[in-house]
């Protein structure tokens, strides 16, 4: 059952008891990630998250990591493009070391020079991993591609020369102008009384940050070409459009045809581009929805030589799939998407997650009966009608490794019929 509260202060917090389980996950999650950051800071969002468990007030960096670990716990945070969460999974009876935990490095966090300096090192190494990395880096740049000169395209981890040189002040800056109670959601999941965990949360979170900056401006996408020789054994390509919000109507139907088009073995690309053809090793379709735009795309690698057989051949499939999209195919993405959504809603952790995006996102909490009801409302016509605006989108192509062989972007989208 879930339950929801708002406290004084802004901050809402739900629940989920989920009879059987022993533990719980809780986390809090703010509305508030790269696209929210300036040019001369860009990478600040991440980097507070790496400043938060480096020490607060009362405790140093590995006494938070041992408060939790000591009782079996895990505890870790992440930073997207439109949020930023810092989360525990803890045996139910330990609930109050999380708590403590959590709400210590939102309002308590010195930000120590020298900690600062070490993590500093730390996410200079996180980005050279992903600039050694050819798929991390293509998504990255892809992404900056699509929507040029930006804050929703720049790189999350920010460029080495801005994160050399970042302050305190500007991190601390960060924290206090853009975190606010509420902006942010308290979402736990398993063995959880919700209210003696309200009545916990009410008692720990008496000093918020109380930040008003609204940095967010609306996306205006580009599409575009990225190209970058390199040394490779594959080329790694993505080809893609502009896709949906959270909110359109044919949200649904482009998650249909994405699992149709490219998701698991059975998918168009993937039996007709590897299964038959033999031309890649991975292929697969996505969808990146934001709160004011979307990405679509496919990503696949391929060898030089086999790149001039791959893109008319994907080409054809985009062309052809929204019209050869048959009952049965609809059907299976459908079960697809229902079986997904009904598998995650047995982790604790996925149902903390999900409340609270769709809190954030939705001002409400979206039931399964509801989303499978929407899923089941798609139609071959609605399909047909999302797929073929999204694929008439300017294009953005993204490619890494020996790219002599490979097509411009105009020469690309001429193969596309829309």
């Amino acid at each position: 059952m879930t339950k929801i509260s708002t406290l004084d202060n802004g901050l809402r917090v739900v629940t989920q008891n989920m009879p059987g389980l022993e533990t719980i996950a809780m986390g809090v999650w703010n509305n508030v990630g790269g696209r929210d950051e300036q040019e001369n800071v860009n990478g600040v969002a991440h980097f507070l998250e790496h400043m938060a468990f480096k020490g607060t007030k009362t405790k140093t960096s590995k006494q938070i990591a041992e408060a939790i670990e000591n009782v079996g716990g895990d505890i870790n945070a992440y930073t997207s493009t439109e949020t930023t969460a810092y989360h525990v999974r803890l045996i139910a009876e330990d609930l109050q070391v999380g708590v403590d935990i959590l709400t210590d490095i939102l309002q308590n966090s010195i930000f120590s020079k020298e900690e600062l300096e070490v993590e500093r090192g730390v996410i200079l190494q996180e980005i050279g991993r992903t600039m050694d990395s050819p798929d991390s880096k293509l998504f990255d740049k892809f992404q900056e591609t699509a929507f040029p000169d930006q804050p929703i395209g720049r790189s999350l981890l920010g460029p080495k020369n801005i994160i050399k040189n970042i302050s305190r002040d500007e991190i601390k800056n960060f924290m206090t102008s853009n975190y606010n109670p509420k902006k942010m959601i308290v979402s736990a999941a398993g063995k959880i009384n919700h209210e003696e965990f309200v009545d916990r949360i009410i008692k720990s979170c008496t000093n918020l940050p109380k930040g008003t900056v609204e940095n967010r401006f609306k996306s205006n996408y580009k599409g575009g070409e990225y190209r970058e020789e390199k040394d490779l054994e594959q080329i790694h390509l993505i080809a893609s459009f502009e896709g949906t919000d959270f909110y359109h109507e044919d949200y649904y139907s482009l998650l249909v045809y994405n699992s149709i088009l490219g998701e698991g073995m059975s998918s168009k690309l993937f039996q007709e581009i590897r299964e038959k053809r033999g031309l890649v090793y991975t292929i697969s379709s996505f969808m990146f929805p934001f709160t004011d735009t979307g990405l679509f795309g496919v990503y696949c690698g391929t060898g030089e030589n086999q790149i001039k057989e791959l893109l008319p051949v994907l080409c054809d499939q985009l062309n052809d799939s929204p019209n050869s999209i048959s009952l049965e195919e609809i059907n299976k993405g459908k079960a697809q998407l229902k079986a997904g959504l009904l598998m995650s809603r047995e982790r604790a952790a996925n149902r903390c997650r999900k409340a609270a995006y769709q809190l954030l996102y939705h001002n409400r909490i979206i039931e399964s009966d509801e989303i499978i009801k929407k899923i089941d409302n798609v139609t071959k016509e609605t399909i047909q009608r999302i797929a073929k605006k999204t694929l008439s989108t300017n294009m953005t192509v993204s490619s890494i490794g020996p790219i002599g062989k490979l097509e411009t972007i105009e020469k690309i989208q001429s193969r596309l019929n829309y």
